[in-house]
């Protein structure tokens, strides 16, 4: 049996869809199925683990920035594939008329969001058999997460920021995701901290970051002044007990989780009262 500790990190994106409302601002969250063996049942951005195909080289000639970091590309398409599987949003340009795909257009793709979803379509068939390319410069990068080696599933996960094309409304797949919402980051939070809602520790602190932001504008303009440090939690102890901490430089505050809180091995975190960072 392999020690934990070997565990490859699984490579994943989630994308915070953001829009503007009465209230502000509000961000698109879809609820995981009970039987998804990740964060079941939680609150989540829509994300997940980059695919194989993610990776084909040909995908350079399909996005609208080509100046991405080999490295780094195939995690914004595998974004982009997720939003449109989870939650019916593509962050796309039609390629002849460079223009964004609008709703009328996405509801011609349905066939293809049931072919991503049975694991039956690549990124790069998409592009070419429907000539558009893929708004990768709509992707600002807002955070990155590495799971502690403790957990016995690990993820490197790069979270992107995006505003939410127009007329593109959000809908979960019924499958991975059955149910959806766009709310606004501080009545996400409340619900959470009233344990209305299960919301997992990366997605909370990512909420209160983004709950700093009164608009689109500023939230994106944020994302793009910020040095991005890469968060992978630590078990630290003190006379009270122990607790997950993370980088006092992640931009996220002083963080002392304390580990009886953890409901879920690696997954949900849930906080006893509002942490004040």
């Amino acid at each position: 049996m392999n020690n934990i500790n070997d565990n490859k990190l699984i490579p994943a994106s989630t994308v915070l869809i953001i829009r503007n409302c009465t209230s502000g601002i509000e961000v698109f969250m879809v609820v995981r199925h009970h039987q998804i063996d990740f964060a079941s049942g939680a609150l989540v951005f829509p994300g997940g683990k980059v695919d194989d195909s993610d990776y084909d080289e040909k995908l350079v000639n399909y996005v609208s920035k080509n100046n991405d970091d080999k490295k780094i590309l195939p995690f914004k398409i595998a974004a982009i594939r997720e939003s449109f599987e989870e939650a019916n949003v593509l962050f796309a340009n039609d390629k002849k008329e460079k223009k964004n795909i609008n709703s009328k257009r996405l509801l011609e793709f349905n066939i293809w969001r049931e072919k991503f979803n049975n694991k039956n379509a690549s990124m790069f068939k998409f592009a070419k058999d429907e000539n558009i390319t893929f708004s990768t410069d709509d992707l600002i990068p807002f955070a990155h997460w590495v799971t502690p080696e403790m957990m016995p599933k690990r993820f490197d996960t790069r979270f992107y920021i995006a505003k939410a094309p127009d007329g593109h409304e959000g809908l979960h797949d019924g499958t991975e995701s059955v149910d959806s919402i766009w709310i606004n980051p501080k009545d996400a939070l409340d619900d959470c901290y009233e344990r209305k809602r299960n919301i997992i520790f990366p997605t909370r602190l990512n909420l209160e970051k983004l709950s700093k932001s009164q608009s689109v504008d500023e939230a994106i303009n944020n994302a793009k002044k910020d040095n991005i440090i890469t968060v992978t939690p630590t078990i630290e102890k003190d006379k009270s007990g122990s607790f997950l901490t993370i980088p006092k430089d992640a931009g996220y505050g002083e963080i002392k989780e304390p580990l009886n809180e953890i409901t879920t091995p690696g997954a949900s975190v849930l906080p006893s009262k509002k942490q004040n960072n």
